[in-house]
């Protein structure tokens, strides 16, 4: 997954402005964004505060690990079950 350039702070800031009453466009100019990524990062963290941002990464980086884990045990298991099917 791309790396941000942008903080998590950084992000909320920029969402807390809009909410305070600055126009969209000129604060993607500012940023240097789409407007496209400001809506995404308001409909993904809208709502949310800095530490419930982290923690949302967090789960986010356990379950990406968790499915790859998964992944490989159950392809292992179908190995183990393909090796035995043969052996007899």
């Amino acid at each position: 997954m791309k790396k941000s350039r942008f903080t998590d702070s950084q992000i909320m800031a920029a969402l807390k402005r809009v909410e305070a009453g600055l126009p969209v466009p000129e604060i993607c100019r500012e940023l240097g964004i789409s407007t496209a990524t400001f809506y995404k990062w308001r409909a993904k963290f809208g709502g949310m505060d800095t530490s419930m941002m982290t923690r949302m990464k967090e789960l986010e980086d356990e379950n990406r690990r968790l499915k790859k884990m998964y992944l490989e045990e159950k392809l292992k298991s179908e190995i183990v079950a393909e090796a035995l099917a043969k052996k007899w």
